[in-house]
């Protein structure tokens, strides 16, 4: 490998982010290292790197010999609090950089966020002063903690010690697939309906009033990926955030009957109050795992499968929620995908793998 030759490091290449955005560079011919902390990445022609990269001698261990010229950090660590999440997270994109940069070769990274960017974290989620919708790049922060902008803030200052550029993702929840990923609500939701379908009752729409009746967005995986590497490559995409998002809108009461024709399950709005999922499947593990033995599925274990948690958290925003793409655009990006089309072929690709029955 020559010096000017790319190579990449995905750090969350199990993800659902991360795995996406290996599929598009190993497609594109590029040599990549995929992260993770306990198993290795699952696609094909990534090299596996296992690390821990909240340890600040793992990671440089794990990542410094790799000498990428571009880092794509798509990993997070769920913390009890937002202190918590704001120094692990932090120090995650503080070790990472530190280690690729010390290999000498480093051109660029993209750091994935989200649009708690604007709605503040789990804790204060949707409360208090909010921009008006559609959310635009340069609104200002909120007047509240957020490891969000503790990993800026690592990102931005690492870029200036050590000469890289950067590029800064922010993502509306994500359709793509990966078992065991802590935030996945497409596969949550066809679990939902599978378990609906079983036990005789109706698929339930878990959120708020704000949310059936608001307009929405929604990210495809591989719609993230290609942003995050137009920007690592693109010099308009250059020491910039941006919004990703599909560029369709919809209402969730619109949404919620086409998904659940999708799913062969009869669909229930929303009745006077949410109806939160971890309520909702509270219970469900035997039941699943019943299911996936007669049904020969690849997964038995229910809470490797749904995050109830992040989709309730997603479907109970008191507020509507949908972004401004027109940065992006503007810069030459205009990628697009109908949301719709994107639940469909994830559903597929579910019962494919076995993941759901046929």
């Amino acid at each position: 490998m020559t010096a000017s030759t790319p190579s990449a490091l995905v750090v969350g290449a199990t993800g659902i982010a991360g795995s996406a955005v290996a599929r598009r560079l190993t497609g594109l011919g590029w040599p990549v290292d995929g992260l993770s902390r306990r198993e290795p990445a699952p696609v094909p022609g990534v090299r596996p790197v296992l690390a821990d990269v909240t340890d600040q001698a793992s990671a440089t261990a794990a990542i410094t010999p790799l000498a990428p010229t571009h880092v794509f950090l798509t990993a997070w660590s769920r913390q009890r609090t937002e202190a918590e999440n704001i120094e692990v997270n932090a120090r995650i994109v503080r070790n990472v950089v530190a280690a690729a940069a010390d290999g000498g070769r480093l051109r660029h990274v993209a750091l994935m966020t989200g649009l708690k960017h604007y709605l503040g974290p789990f804790e204060a989620y949707g409360r208090g002063t909010l921009p008006d919708t559609p959310f635009h790049e340069d609104e200002p922060r909120l007047d509240t903690p957020n490891f969000y902008y503790a990993q800026e803030d690592e990102l931005f200052a690492a870029a200036a010690r050590h000469g890289f550029t950067w590029s800064v993702h922010r993502a509306h929840t994500v359709i793509g697939h990966a078992i065991g990923n802590a935030m996945n609500m497409a596969t949550t939701l066809a679990v939902q309906a599978v378990l609906c379908r079983e036990t005789g009752r109706p698929f339930r729409f878990p959120g708020s009033e704000a949310q059936w009746h608001g307009l929405t967005d929604m990210t495809d995986a591989d719609l993230l990926a290609d942003q995050m590497i137009w920007a690592a490559t693109t010099d308009a995409g250059r020491d910039q955030a941006f919004n990703v998002a599909n560029g369709d809108v919809f209402r969730w009461r619109w949404m919620w009957p086409r998904i659940a024709g999708l799913l062969g399950v009869e669909p229930a709005g929303y009745d006077t109050a949410p109806r939160p999922l971890e309520q909702q499947m509270a219970g469900m593990e035997p039941v699943w795992a019943e299911l996936a033995a007669r049904h020969g599925l690849r997964e038995r274990d229910l809470g490797r499968l749904a995050s109830w948690w992040h989709t309730d958290g997603d479907l109970n925003r008191p507020v509507e929620c949908l972004t401004d793409l027109s940065k992006s655009r503007k810069a030459g990006f205009t990628g697009y995908v109908c949301t719709l089309d994107a639940f469909s072929r994830h559903f597929d690709l579910l019962r494919e793998l076995r993941i759901i029955p046929a």
